[in-house]
């Protein structure tokens, strides 16, 4: 028993079980432990249209929710910003509000736009709190200042009484969903399960190339191996992301033009993490996979799938401006479900991959030539997740 525990393999994976224990439940820990403490951050427009009492009730709703509450914007504006997932819900005061609820037969209505292309917590914490504005709403619209409001429009004292009694149940919801997400969850995890295979894949596929770019400058040089293996590697970005892109299409019907669009937003993607993860390979050898493996997993959280940038730490807020798969997954929202910014986020993923490339040039412009063609690291296994 010792001498197996002596052993350099067994010791390597002992210490592999101790890390992955504390990475993934440090990150996992730290990262979800927002939802919902940090629900908070998230943005809501009030679009007040009513001249009458709109104005006291825009101002109770501020008193009373618990978010970021925008209320200098008009609908266009909100709009523009609940499509860029700037806004997370627009509550609307319809300009009619208080003449529906001051008419015997009248109801009143209160319209919620919820963009249905965001992560699922906000979703569905944004239609329950719909649902508790519009029964608060009908609570203090009985109880408060609507007699106040109606006395001031000369309604005589006993018949705004009456009114305001029978304006229980006359305040209800139209919630007004864009973008909505086909049913099922294999399409809401989708933009973050094809970024997530196809990074850990370039992850390992760095791994590997390295090796054998260092085994190849003997025979081709120093830079001739260096570029030889970029032209490789986009050559396997264009090709490889037709197999999981095939597969989830083969599931999930989409139009040509929508399979083109993924296509190339992941070939792009392959590429740039190939980039990102070659970092710590070329610094570090085979242990830069620890380094990886902490980034896959923080990106598990900072890709946006499960939760707003606005919602994360502030380490994974970082990590999300700086690591390929926040932009990746917001791309494939855009494609597969609608969305704003598409140029932006395009914008962000090229800009990681030339940060990458311009710092893996420079890494291996300063390591010794002699160090780099003689040492060559066995290639290793991969170290499976």
């Amino acid at each position: 028993m010792k001498n197996i525990l002596k052993h350099g393999g067994v010791k390597a994976g002992i210490f592999m079980i101790v890390f992955y224990q504390i990475v993934m439940l440090t990150v996992f820990m730290s990262g979800y432990s927002a939802i919902p403490k940090n629900v908070t951050n998230l943005t809501v427009a009030i679009v007040n249209e009513d001249q009458q009492s709109g104005t006291e009730f825009v101002q109770k709703l501020q008193e009373q929710l618990p978010f970021k509450v925008v209320t200098n914007e008009s609908l266009e504006q909100a709009k523009t910003g609940l499509e860029d997932r700037d806004i997370h819900m627009i509550i609307r005061i319809p300009g009619d509000f208080t003449e529906k609820l001051s008419e015997q037969d009248g109801k009143a209505q209160l319209q919620y736009l919820i963009n249905e292309s965001n992560p699922t917590t906000i979703t569905s914490s944004m239609k329950n709190v719909a649902a508790e504005i519009t029964a608060q709403m009908g609570a203090q619209v009985q109880a408060q200042s609507f007699e106040g409001v109606l006395s001031s429009m000369q309604v005589p004292a006993e018949q705004s009484k009456q009114i305001v009694e029978s304006t229980m149940g006359k305040v209800s919801s139209d919630i007004v969903l864009s973008n909505p997400q086909p049913a099922g969850m294999q399409n809401q995890m989708a933009p973050m399960f094809i970024t997530m295979a196809l990074y850990v894949g370039a992850m390992i596929y760095a791994m590997q190339s390295i090796g054998g770019m260092k085994q190849l400058q003997g025979q081709m040089g120093k830079w001739r191996a260096f570029f030889a293996m970029r032209g490789t590697n986009l050559l396997v970005s264009i090709l490889a992301p037709l197999v999981g892109i095939g597969i989830y299409f083969m599931v999930q019907g989409y139009g040509v033009e929508v399979f083109l669009k993924m296509w190339m937003v992941h070939s792009l993607q392959l590429f740039v993490s190939i980039e990102f993860t070659s970092i710590f390979i070329m610094l570090l050898g085979q242990g830069g996979m620890l380094i990886n493996m902490i980034f896959v997993l923080s990106q598990s959280i900072a890709n946006g799938t499960s939760m707003s940038p606005e919602m994360m730490p502030g380490y994974f807020k970082f990590v999300s401006h700086i690591t390929p798969m926040f932009y990746s997954t917001h791309l494939d929202y855009n494609i597969l479900f609608g969305g704003g910014k598409t140029v932006e986020y395009a914008v962000g993923l090229a800009l990681v991959g030339l940060g990458a490339f311009v710092i893996n040039t420079a890494i291996h412009h300063f390591k010794k030539a002699k160090q780099i063609d003689t040492v060559q690291e066995p290639v290793q296994q991969p170290v499976m997740i």
